[in-house]
């Protein structure tokens, strides 16, 4: 988009490197890295004689000895059953746990929770929100703290939970890479449903959902035409359709840096986001290595970049609450008005 800059050259380099576009030898030395602990958070749970107590609960967990000797890898996802847009973030946590895993990394998985605005709103649920950005982001940290972990690839679906996984992140400075669910698939109401024209033969969101509701409540929409539309709105797992915070906040994620380029593009039930998921587990590694952390990439010109990738995909005005909450866990002064 006009006067959207480019992510910075430091993120670029390692996504040459774990982008699946690295030269095979170079690889092949990647595979069988070893790597020195001295200066990493893991070392305080896996290194030296005091530590045994420690190592015994990772053999308990099936880890080998060069696996508890390898860098270790928080691997977080807000799955759960609330809605749609959670559910595919476990089978996506395998992907990255292999791309890890192929770079010479310990991938250790764990889950958060999730509020949803979707099921939240029209009822007390909705006081839940906001506040469950802050305790998604506090959770992470404590995982990540209490277990001394190296590096963090984050894996989140809904309205709070992306911004609440990247102010983690940005609150660690951990080398971190993050990775949105995916969008929701359009939904369409069967040939021959009893419902009215300009719902029959179009794709469907959960927008028109609303749109339905406000007809049935004007008497205008049937009973049985409301139950057609309520079973075929939202046909798959994924972020809500439409440009609203969840997809607003993926976009944000590449655009700030902490995402891998095109990572947030495919719809969540696509098997292509598993390359990325993939891609993003090797990256991460590299991120290691090159000891490039998460307020390196997250500065106040990549936030300027976010928020104009905001205004011009016409994104969600939550937006406005959720960088300036990103920039203070960098210490960066970044408001409404920027």
């Amino acid at each position: 988009a006009p006067g959207v800059s480019r992510l910075a050259p430091s993120r670029a380099a390692v996504y040459s490197v774990a982008g699946h576009e690295t030269p095979g030898e170079e690889m092949h030395a990647m595979l069988k890295r070893k790597w020195d602990k001295s200066k990493l958070p893991s070392r305080h749970v896996t290194e030296g004689p005091a530590r045994a107590p420690h190592r015994s609960y990772y053999y308990a967990m099936g880890l080998s000895a060069d696996e508890i000797d390898q860098p270790f890898v928080g691997v977080a996802t807000c799955w759960n059953e609330a809605a749609p847009c959670n559910i595919a973030l476990a089978r996506q946590a395998q992907a990255v746990k292999l791309g890890v895993k192929s770079a010479s990394g310990t991938p250790r998985e764990f889950t958060t929770i999730t509020v949803t605005d979707g099921i939240a709103m029209g009822h007390e649920g909705m006081r839940s929100s906001l506040a469950s950005r802050e305790a998604i982001a506090d959770t992470v940290e404590l995982t990540m703290r209490g277990h001394g972990y190296d590096a963090i690839v984050g894996l989140a679906g809904c309205d709070k939970s992306l911004p609440g996984m990247m102010m983690a992140m940005v609150r660690l400075n951990t080398p971190s890479v993050f990775i949105d669910g995916g969008s929701i698939l359009p939904g369409r109401a069967p040939q021959g449903a009893d419902v009215p024209a300009d719902f029959a033969d179009r794709d469907l969101t959960v927008q028109d959902m609303f749109e339905a509701v406000g007809r049935h409540q004007g008497g205008t929409l049937s009973d049985a035409a409301l139950a057609v539309l309520e079973r075929v709105a939202c046909p798959s797992a994924g972020a809500c359709g439409g440009q609203f915070t969840a997809n607003t906040m993926a976009c944000v994620s590449e655009a700030i840096g902490l995402a891998l380029m095109n990572s947030s593009g495919m719809p969540a039930p696509y098997e292509s986001r598993d390359r990325y998921a993939e891609a993003s587990g090797a990256a991460v590694m590299t991120l290691i290595e090159q000891n490039v952390r998460a307020r390196d990439i997250v500065t106040r010109q990549s936030l300027e970049n976010a928020a104009r990738v905001v205004a011009c995909t016409g994104g969600s005005t939550n937006a406005g609450l959720h960088l300036p909450a990103i920039a203070h866990e960098a210490g960066i002064s970044f408001d409404l008005l920027d």
